[in-house]
């Protein structure tokens, strides 16, 4: 079993590594504290070529697989960009898969090659306030009329709608009480958010500042059929197809905001000096952040198996769920033990490794919680009952 990266993986990651280095942490805190979207990062990026890594080549991307885009994403994080950096583009790496796989030639056509090239926004709405993690409980609804849906309902947690063009929005089309599976029912949208009929209110929150969330607000907003993703009724299964890769790319993220928080404590502890020796001679300082660089490599691990099995159309969820879990706990024991080892420091912004601690805690929520993951091991792997 072979387990180094191809040349050309390499390659990419060290070109990666090179761009994310010319925005310093500097940058970052400044977005961070502006709540200001951080577009010269984006615009590098995106005239990079970047942007359109796992988009297939016909409409103007890269073609090539999660892995590759996984590495971009664990590189941009690492780099002090955290989540902050890689909230800017991977929606647009693992949220038109749908289009790809689903969309119509139309569709296709008109979003795929802009998206690569980094001139339109898309964002995804899925989150509901009465709704949360049980999608088949969502209260979007797109009702028929003639040739047309007319769209009510309200949206929460929406990353960069503010920034986008388009939405992919679920609705239900069939009320859940009029449907055999909870699952049934639900269709997909492609929706333009400039609209008076879509009102969006940003979301103060902990962490993340420089790329905001949203309440998305939608009041008879009406789209033509043509606007439908695939088959109506099946935007669930449709969905489906985006999770795995979510999973397997937000791990990576984890990993990279880790190795970020590592590498700030490890040469603080060689360089910061207390009764003539520097902290890092400590056992109390050395091993927890041995045991960091531990729990990040053992969790590296299972992301590239998910990431590979992935790219080769293997089954993956059992590998990708895991992936998520033992990722964001590495991520964020790491950032924690690095403002442990700054001691009073680290609470201050001048190290950057309390913004790291902050974006590190949003990937044990999202995109779905570690207690979901959880439920997900114990049922579909373990054999157990559903608990909920």
């Amino acid at each position: 079993m072979d387990f180094s990266l191809t040349e050309d993986q390499e390659q990419l990651s060290a070109a990666v590594r090179g761009l994310a280095a010319t925005f310093s942490d500097d940058y970052w805190a400044e977005c961070d504290e502006k709540h200001e979207f951080p577009w010269e990062f984006y615009n590098a990026f995106a005239e990079g070529g970047w942007l359109g890594i796992a988009i297939p080549e016909e409409f103007g991307g890269g073609g090539l697989g999660i892995l590759e885009a996984s590495l971009l994403l664990e590189e941009v994080a690492a780099s002090g960009a955290a989540m902050n950096g890689c909230s800017t583009m991977h929606l647009t790496i693992f949220g038109l898969n749908t289009i790809v796989k689903h969309g119509s030639r139309e569709q296709q056509e008109e979003i795929l090659p802009r998206a690569a090239d980094g001139t339109l926004h898309v964002c995804f709405g899925v989150t509901e306030p009465n709704a949360g993690t049980d999608t088949t409980r969502i209260s979007t609804f797109a009702r028929r009329d003639g040739n047309d849906y007319v769209i009510n309902g309200r949206k929460v947690w929406i990353t960069k709608a503010g920034q986008s063009q388009k939405m992919v929005l679920i609705c239900r089309t069939t009320a859940r009480a009029d449907v055999a599976k909870p699952t049934d029912g639900m269709s997909l949208f492609l929706v333009d958010i400039d609209s008076e009929a879509v009102q969006l209110r940003p979301i103060p929150k902990l962490g993340r500042n420089a790329v905001p969330s949203y309440e998305v607000f939608i009041d008879d907003l009406r789209v033509p059929e043509s606007a439908r993703v695939g088959e109506e009724g099946r935007g669930f299964r449709y969905l489906l197809d985006g999770l795995n890769p979510e999973r397997i790319l937000l791990a990576h993220e984890a990993l990279g905001i880790g190795r970020a928080a590592l590498a700030k404590a490890t040469r603080y502890a060689g360089e910061r000096i207390v009764f003539d020796r520097p902290i890092g001679m400590n056992q109390g300082i050395a091993f927890p952040l041995a045991e960091a660089a531990t729990r990040l490599d053992a969790a590296e691990l299972m992301a590239r198996n998910a990431a590979w099995r992935y790219d080769h159309g293997l089954p993956c969820a059992r590998e990708a769920n895991m992936a998520k879990f033992l990722c964001a706990d590495a991520g964020f024991q790491a950032a924690d033990q690095a403002i442990q080892t700054h001691g009073g420091m680290g609470y201050a912004k001048e190290y950057h490794v309390e913004r790291y601690f902050r974006e590190a805690r949003l990937l044990r929520l999202a995109p779905v919680s570690q207690e979901m993951v959880l439920n997900h091991v114990a049922q579909h792997v373990l054999g157990l009952p559903k608990s909920y």
